[in-house]
């Protein structure tokens, strides 16, 4: 028996749902040219999945080998770091300082005698001339004691008077005894004539003594009759007075009495300045300085410095300067606080900016770049913080390079590259690193490039 082929008719018409017989039948048949259409696809579907997979590793493997060119490069590349020049310092430096200022000449007066203030002329703020009188001091006792030194003093010039006759004439007593023959007068009359003769001399001299104690004490109390009178000892501000009429005042300066007035010089002023150990060494006598006030913006008085007491307080450690300065107008008055700038020498001193300087271990350190690239740590002496620069007075000279905020992992002798710390830097070029790899300083290559 033969079996129809699969696409006959017969097999096609044995499948169909006969609705005669009342039951539904599903079609299993298939179209013609079915299979060989999804043998092609299954085909081209290989081929496309071929292909991505090979795209695909083609890909990975030159990312791979991005990735390992930029390692190499990366591991080859030397750091960059920034640099600084050194600098050297200005020729000077100010400093600038409090100051108090005194006068010229500055004096209390006190009363030379005992009395009651009679009268004053002189207040504060008047500008007397030396010489002048300020007050006038009423001393009765003085009085009445100088016109009994004057009496005593009379009196015993009229006992040297007679004391002068009484030597006068034993004298010539003495001298005609002395000239007599002998056998004339004994001898024992003749020393009597002469011992009396040199009496009558020891009470002359005795008697000019007294008459010059006398005397000294006439003088004595005129002295004291001057200072009735209370003058200006110099030209001058009366800055204070401590008198009034009818006072009773005492002669001396003790803590009991009070003093009449206060004087200041001031057309030259003393301003006084503490200057710290640190600087002392730079305080040149007739070294230039400039005063100023908060009193007188923007006017500026000129000074020198005059002296210095050579030594350091041990409670501040500073040394008292003195500043004179010119002051004829009496703009500045004693007591006022003030600011003093001083101009000083540098001695040799390097600058370099404050990222510069490094805390080790070892102490302060900065990095210096050799013109190789090469990292030299060296120790630091600092003269001087300003902040955003320091001043060194050893370890560094004018042109070096140091490194600007240098990372801890950077090691002595490493080579890096450094890039100068201007508004268009540059790496410092430097010879091509061996072996071929990429130039020293190329930034890595990112591997998704």
């Amino acid at each position: 028996m033969s079996i129809p082929p699969p696409n006959s008719d017969s097999q096609q018409h044995g499948h169909e749902v006969s609705e005669a017989h009342g039951q539904a039948r599903v079609s299993t048949a298939s179209a013609p040219g079915t299979g060989r259409s999804l043998a092609f696809g299954a085909g081209g579907l290989a081929v496309v999945l071929l292909l991505g997979f090979i795209i695909a590793f083609a890909v990975r493997q030159h990312h791979e080998n991005v990735a390992k060119r930029a390692a190499l490069a990366t591991a080859d590349a030397r750091p960059v770091v920034d640099v600084a020049a050194v600098q050297p310092t200005a020729k000077s430096y100010p400093l600038e300082l409090p100051g108090q200022t005194a006068g010229w000449y500055e004096s209390t007066i006190f009363a030379r005698v005992d009395g009651y203030v009679g009268s004053w002329t002189a207040d504060i703020g008047d500008r007397v001339k030396q010489g002048q009188v300020l007050a006038k001091i009423d001393t009765p006792e003085i009085d009445q004691q100088l016109n009994a030194a004057r009496a005593k003093a009379a009196s015993s010039a009229a006992q040297e008077a007679v004391a002068q006759s009484n030597v006068s004439i034993t004298k010539l007593t003495n001298e005609r005894w002395r000239e007599s023959p002998k056998g004339v007068v004994s001898e024992q009359e003749r020393e009597e004539k002469q011992a009396a003769y040199e009496e009558a001399a020891a009470h002359l001299t005795a008697a000019k003594a007294q008459t010059r104690l006398d005397e000294a004490e006439v003088g004595r109390y005129v002295a004291l009759e001057v200072f009735k009178d209370v003058t200006a000892p110099y030209d001058g501000v009366i800055t204070a007075r401590h008198l009034d009429v009818g006072d009773l005042v005492s002669a001396g300066s003790s803590s009991n009495n009070n003093f009449l007035y206060s004087i200041a010089q001031s057309n030259r002023i003393r301003v006084f300045v503490d200057v710290p150990q640190k600087a002392t060494g730079d305080m040149i006598t007739g070294l230039g300085a400039e005063v100023t006030s908060d009193q007188f913006p923007g006017r500026i008085f000129k000074g020198i410095l005059a002296r210095s007491a050579m030594s350091i307080d041990p409670q501040t450690r500073t040394e008292r300067t003195e500043v004179d300065v010119a002051n004829p107008d009496l703009t500045l008055v004693p007591g006022m606080y003030v600011q003093v700038t001083f101009q000083l020498n540098q001695r040799g001193l390097q600058e370099v900016p404050a990222a510069a300087i490094l805390f080790r271990t070892a102490g302060l350190q900065v990095a210096v770049v050799g013109s190789s690239g090469r990292i030299d740590f060296r120790p630091v002496t600092v003269a001087k913080d300003n902040g955003d620069t320091v001043v060194l007075a050893s370890g560094v000279n004018a042109g070096d390079k140091v490194a600007l905020n240098l990372s801890s992992a950077i090691s002595a002798g490493e080579i890096v590259t450094p890039v100068e710390e201007t508004d268009n830097a540059q790496p410092v070029p430097l010879p091509p690193s061996p072996k071929g790899r990429a130039p020293t300083g190329s930034p890595p290559v990112s591997p998704n490039l």
